[in-house]
């Protein structure tokens, strides 16, 4: 688990929960725009109803969650990551990107990207548990949706994906990346 454990001193847990909120609105933003990405590619080729539906309905959530942390942003004070302008473009290039590979790299990239952030989301939920119960309450019910995003794109052949194996690892790898940039930029 991924629990960052606080820092001492005056204003060490609002400055923490300043990068928690920062990070979480910059995943959002992200996958609302890999999902755009991968939208853009499939929502309007022929046979691809089913996964255009699939994808259009998982954006959906995003956005709900991306405005949820665009709220708590301005409620608390927290100004969003710099790399916002960036984050936009790859999430949207990745997305258009891994849609071109395929429905099934489509699937990958939403697998791995899944699995980072339900790992980032159950140690954020831990690490606030205690001491902002409701907004860990909140993160728990967004872990599930993502984790559910994950499930559904596992059913659907992710790991079947033409180099799965390296192409999740770079997706997970860059997620992490971002994570990281995210919390102090």
């Amino acid at each position: 688990m991924n629990r960052t454990p606080l820092r001492p001193g005056a204003g060490a847990g609002a400055a923490r929960l300043a990068e928690i909120l920062r990070v979480d609105h910059a995943g959002e933003l992200g996958a609302v725009h890999i999902y755009r990405g991968q939208r853009a590619v499939l929502g309007s080729a022929p046979g691809k109803a089913r996964i255009a539906g699939q994808l259009e309905e998982m954006e959906a959530h995003e956005a709900r969650h991306l405005a949820r942390f665009e709220a708590l942003l301005a409620e608390r004070g927290v100004r969003p990551t710099l790399m916002t302008p960036l984050w936009r473009v790859a999430g949207f290039a990745l997305g258009v990107g891994t849609a071109l590979l395929g429905e099934k790299a489509a699937h990958a990239c939403t697998e791995a990207v899944e699995t980072v952030i339900g790992e980032h989301y159950a140690g954020q939920v831990a690490e606030l548990a205690d001491r902002e119960p409701a907004l860990a309450d909140e993160l728990s019910e967004f872990r599930d949706e993502e984790l559910s995003h994950r499930d559904l794109a596992v059913e659907e052949g992710a790991r079947e994906a033409p180099g799965y194996p390296l192409l999740a690892a770079a997706i997970r790898l860059g997620c992490r990346t971002a994570i990281r940039i995210s919390e102090k930029i």
